[in-house]
């Protein structure tokens, strides 16, 4: 079995307000720790800033100010996981790491499409399914959504000055 194939139903979940979240570990470079974070001006409000990951300057998003959850204090279990979507590395800020979990392809279910009131809950269009795994399920993030092709461009313009400004 290559390691595409034992990695390829494995996914890292996380809690965010009372929901669980699950990335599929292909896209996650590593877990670290919090650290500082330099804030970028005039940036979207989910976009907290950057950090420096061992000589790389790498933007980070906190995820509940992306899903417009009410944003919470920092504590020693926020972790940020460093992703890579389309091919820029992106750092997630997230209240706590769960597990890695398999969730094979029988155990996944379209999103709802429900609407609550009129207006369709934020987090689904990041959303791509629902993962089922023991008695609970856990809502499975497509990470190319979660960026927009515009913040996309505006963090590797960040972080590319960002790296020519240290290099001089």
């Amino acid at each position: 079995m290559s390691e595409f194939e034992t990695q390829r139903d494995k996914y890292v979940t996380f809690k965010s307000g009372n929901e669980y979240f699950a990335l599929k570990i292909q896209y996650v470079n590593e877990i670290i720790v919090f650290q500082e974070i330099t804030e970028v001006p005039e940036s979207e409000d989910y976009i907290k800033g950057l950090i420096n990951l061992r000589g790389k300057i790498i933007p980070v998003i906190d995820v509940r100010v992306r899903f417009k959850q009410e944003p919470i204090e920092y504590t020693d279990r926020t972790c940020i996981i460093v992703i890579n979507v389309k091919d820029t590395v992106v750092g997630l800020i997230v209240e706590k790491i769960a597990e890695v979990v398999e969730i094979t392809e029988e155990n996944i279910l379209p999103p709802p499409s429900a609407t609550i009131g009129h207006e369709e809950k934020s987090q689904n269009k990041y959303v791509y399914g629902i993962g089922k795994v023991g008695e609970s399920v856990k809502l499975l993030l497509d990470p190319d959504r979660l960026l927009k092709d515009e913040d996309l461009t505006v963090l590797d313009q960040i972080s590319e000055e960002t790296d020519m400004e240290e290099g001089e």
